[in-house]
Parts: structure tokens; C-alpha cells; sequence
């Protein structure tokens, strides 16, 4: 099983439509799709400097537009699956689907560790990727990628987010950043005509 994160920067790609055609029609029972938050989370974060409010309102409104975005690469590509929890992600799969999750459940009443920008919708896909125990995680972004830079760098860069790289150590699957133009590499990997390059 495979978590692939769509970055929110997609969301208004030409590209995207044909990453979500190729997720359902290659990915259908193995892969569950995470996406960023988009100009949704651009909004959460322009409202919030304006205002000054805490950070777990912020996190609140950034898993909101999260599943906004979700909605919208739903109403794209019906053929996903929409589910608001992660338990019922191996259903979906075992019956031949492409799962694309709502993240409802990680709205939370106090602060915690993930009610910061320093971890967003990348540590959210691995996150999940690590309670599904998933074999693939792949983050597919707008930005150009390094294939020199460790996990730690291109956080440093801003290509993953702040715990991305911490949190990352101790994945039991590989991890692969792909550019939004490297279509053909993903329909290789899932059709298993190449393999992944693990960081």
C-alpha cells in the first residue's frame, strides 16, 4: 500500500487531473491519496498574520482546507474514494479503490505537536503512511527537487515542512519526492518498471 501526497500547489496545475487519472486508474488498491491544503491553507495563514490568533485555531482551519482540497479532487475525479477515517482506508483498498482521505480527525481541542506550521500536510501524509503501514510514500511537488539533498535540507529549503525530516528517521518504507512533470515516472513505479531511490 502506497500513501502519495499531491501538494496543495497542484491544485490549479493543468497537470493535475492527469495525476489523479493515473492514481485511480494504475493506484486502484494500493494507493490512498493525502493533499496539501492549497490556497485554502495560503488563506488560513494570511488571516492569521493579520489577526494574531493562536496556533491551534490555525491547525484547525489548515486540516479544513485540506479537505476542502480534497473535495475539490474529488468533484475532478469521482473515482476516488472520499473517507474521513483512517480505519476504513484498508476497506477501500482491499476492494480495488483509490482512497483519498479526509483528514477530519486531526482537528484537535489543545495544542499538541502537530498544531504548528512546522508540520503540515507532508508530515500528516507520513504520518498515515506510518499507521497504515504503508511500503511507498511519495510527495508530489510543484517546486524544483534536489535529488542531492537529504530529507534535512530540503526542509531547510522549505520543499518539505520542518518535522518532515525528524519524524522520517525511523520510516520502515522508502520516501520519494517527484516533480509534478515526472508523470511517467510514477506510472513506471506503480506499473513496477522501476524502482524507488529511498532517502
Amino acid at each position: 500500500m502506497w500513501v502519495v501526497k499531491i501538494g496543495g500547489s497542484l491544485c490549479a496545475d493543468p497537470v493535475l487531473p492527469q495525476w489523479l487519472d493515473l492514481l485511480t486508474q494504475i493506484g486502484g488498491g494500493r494507493v490512498t491519496v493525502v493533499c496539501g491544503g492549497g490556497t485554502f491553507a495560503d488563506e488560513v495563514r494570511r488571516v492569521q498574520a493579520h489577526w494574531q490568533f493562536n496556533d491551534l485555531a490555525a491547525h484547525n482551519m489548515a486540516v479544513l482546507a485540506m479537505a476542502q482540497t480534497a473535495y475539490q479532487l474529488h468533484a475532478l475525479n469521482p473515482a476516488l474514494q472520499l473517507t474521513a477515517r483512517k480505519t476504513e482506508i484498508p476497506d477501500l483498498l482491499r476492494r480495488g479503490k483509490t482512497a483519498l482521505w479526509l483528514p477530519l480527525e486531526l482537528r484537535r481541542d489543545k495544542p499538541d505537536a502537530r498544531t504548528g506550521w512546522d508540520a503540515t500536510s507532508d508530515t500528516i501524509a507520513l504520518d498515515l503512511a506510518k499507521h497504515l503501514n504503508a511500503e511507498q510514500l511519495v510527495l508530489v511537488k510543484s517546486c524544483a527537487i534536489d535529488p542531492q539533498m537529504t530529507l534535512g535540507e530540503l526542509g531547510d529549503a522549505g520543499v518539505v515542512d520542518q518535522q518532515f525530516a525528524e519524524r522520517s528517521g525511523d520510516a520502515a518504507f522508502p520516501i520519494t519526492l517527484l516533480h509534478k512533470n515526472q508523470l511517467a515516472t510514477m506510472r513506471a513505479l506503480l506499473l513496477g518498471e522501476t524502482t524507488f531511490a529511498p532517502r
